[in-house]
């Protein structure tokens, strides 16, 4: 399984490095997730450089796609050239959002019809864009997820992780991150945030890998 972290010049570390982190905790053959990003390399909103390990083109190919938070979310969002570069497909893929990586999805069509969750800060911004914002950590509907707050990246990986494999590889890789002497209490508390939402069925077109 491919999946595509995207992340903007401005990006916020926690969001797209915790995400990533704990999702290539999975050890299942060709599973992988990567920073994909529209430049070879982008800096952190404090000054953090990374190479990208994938361009935005991959997006098309992924089987999930987390599209992370920074403070130039809005500049991107506004670049028409790329956003022609993102292409995806919320029938066969899952998507996501942490933060303000929720304009992208506003800015996709993709919550004409559902509310979302995102940060203090970015709250204005969606509304103004006509969507409604939850106070919650987390929310899905289908394969289109967002999460708010900085230290909900672990949902999304919970998320993520359950819907393409299972429940029990999601709780193995949180054991791995887990604080020492909290790991019940923080497992306990990412599989209660993300358990309403999980569907009975895995991604439509999706096998375990």
């Amino acid at each position: 399984m491919k999946i595509a972290i995207v992340t903007f010049d401005g990006f916020n570390e926690i969001d797209s490095l915790v995400a990533a982190h704990i999702l290539n905790r999975v050890p299942e053959p060709g599973w992988k997730a990567e920073i994909a990003a529209p430049a070879p390399s982008v800096t952190s909103m404090n000054g953090v450089v990374i190479a990208a390990q994938r361009p935005l083109e991959f997006l098309e190919d992924a089987e999930a796609v987390i599209f992370g938070s920074g403070r130039k979310t809005q500049q991107a969002i506004e670049d028409s050239s790329l956003m022609a570069r993102i292409k995806i497909a919320p029938d066969r893929q899952l998507v996501a959002s942490q933060c303000s990586g929720a304009l992208v999805l506003a800015r996709l069509g993709l919550l004409r019809d559902m509310p979302a969750c995102t940060d203090v800060r970015t709250r204005p911004e969606l509304e103004a864009a006509g969507v409604e914002v939850i106070e919650a950590p987390f929310y899905a509907r289908g394969n289109i997820a967002s999460a708010g707050g900085c230290l909900s990246a672990q949902y999304l990986a919970t998320w993520i992780i359950w819907r393409l494999i299972g429940k029990e590889a999601a709780i193995d890789a949180l054991s791995y991150v887990a604080p020492v002497g909290q790991k019940e209490e923080y497992i306990s508390r990412a599989v209660a945030a993300v358990s309403e939402f999980i569907a009975e069925e895995r991604l439509s077109g999706a096998t375990a890998v």
